[in-house]
């Protein structure tokens, strides 16, 4: 059957000899475009090794040794995310270089507040045209995202996919494996009311919101710098914290949905966190956000993470030692909250006094 697909006997399915034969480079894909970022990637990847890593690049699959990474009861948690369309601002801009950390980022916080260290990370990169100095910068912010989170980069995939993509447009996947001893994962059991909440700061909008954001950037101009700065990675402080004091019970990383959304995920059933607004400062930013598109206060705190990049519960008693271990390993982290008896079945997060953000 797939001969006679094929075949150049039929009417209209004769060679035309006076048309230049096609090859895959003039079809769109550059196969030496994409080996020589191989090339630059090799040096990117090698700079993550970590403990547990076997072997480097070029293998069809990436190999990790979970015994060598010192794990006795390993239990595997993965995670995989994008930067959203925080893309398109980075592309308008020509700034590629930061989206990779972002990458990185929404992807290990996720696993960390599992309880578990993040261990490698792939990448999935595709583009119309691939561009081999767009995709060295792009990949080296991966390296950096994987050497703030402790992780190695151990493989990933280049896809060239001419007429799937504009000029210019690029897209990423990432996605991670960490792991924990089986009984050190989070969140523990014992959340209870009148436990407390901490707030750990976030670097600005982090990788969310960017489809209002953008529709805002549309009625006033903001500082490109900081609508890119890249996400903030928790793992090495938070997993410092966790080994030295014992005592955090649940973690929540800050993403979709905002606080009232991400908080809850982290709570047992009949359990609310009321937060209070007045205890910590959003970057200007997000004012900027609300005044100038007009933004709700619920929209705002739905979508952005208005200040708080991640969430800590930890028993009143434990509060200052958990904080201090924090601030000791560089996080900005102030006591937001408390956890409480909700009325309803469901965990739930409410926010008081939030205009105040905007205000500040």
């Amino acid at each position: 059957m797939f001969a006679h697909l094929f075949s150049t006997n039929e009417p209209g399915l004769k060679p035309d000899h006076n048309r230049p034969p096609l090859t895959y480079k003039e079809a769109g894909v550059d196969i030496d475009a994409g080996d020589a970022l191989v090339e630059h990637i090799k040096p990117l990847a090698k700079s993550t090794d970590r403990r547990g890593v076997m072997g480097g690049l070029g293998g069809f699959g990436g190999l990790f040794d979970l015994k060598a990474a010192g794990f006795k009861d390993p239990i595997l948690v993965s995670g995989t995310d994008g930067v959203g369309t925080k893309l398109k601002v980075a592309i308008e801009a020509g700034i590629p270089d930061t989206v990779g950390i972002d990458l990185v980022a929404m992807c290990v916080n996720d696993i960390v507040v599992q309880g578990a260290e993040p261990l490698f990370f792939l990448d999935y990169y595709a583009t119309g045209r691939l561009e081999v100095e767009t995709g060295r910068r792009i990949v080296a912010g991966i390296a950096e995202g994987c050497r703030r989170a402790g992780c190695a980069l151990i493989g990933g995939e280049t896809a060239e996919m001419p007429g799937m993509y504009a000029e210019g447009d690029y897209d990423l996947a990432g996605f991670a494996v960490g792991a924990a001893e089986r009984d050190h994962l989070l969140p523990r059991g014992d959340i209870a009311a009148g436990d407390v909440v901490l707030g750990l700061a976030s670097s600005g909008l982090h990788s969310n919101g960017f489809s209002l954001v953008r529709k805002v950037m549309a009625r006033g101009s903001y500082d490109i710098a900081a609508l890119l700065e890249p996400t903030r990675i928790y793992v090495k402080p938070l997993l410092a914290a966790i080994r030295s004091t014992g005592a955090i019970k649940g973690l929540a990383h800050i993403t979709g949905g905002g606080l009232p959304g991400n908080v809850p995920r982290c709570l047992p059933d009949r359990t609310r966190a009321r937060l209070d607004a007045r205890q910590w400062k959003a970057p200007p930013i997000f004012g900027w956000l609300q005044k100038t598109g007009q933004v709700p206060t619920d929209d705002m705190l739905r979508t952005f993470n208005c200040g708080l990049g991640m969430i800590v519960v930890v028993a009143k008693a434990d509060a200052a030692r958990v904080t201090k271990a924090l601030a000791d390993a560089g996080e900005s982290v102030r006591e937001v909250g408390i956890i409480e008896h909700a009325p309803t079945e469901e965990a739930d997060c409410v926010v008081e006094h939030a205009d105040h953000l905007w205000r500040s």
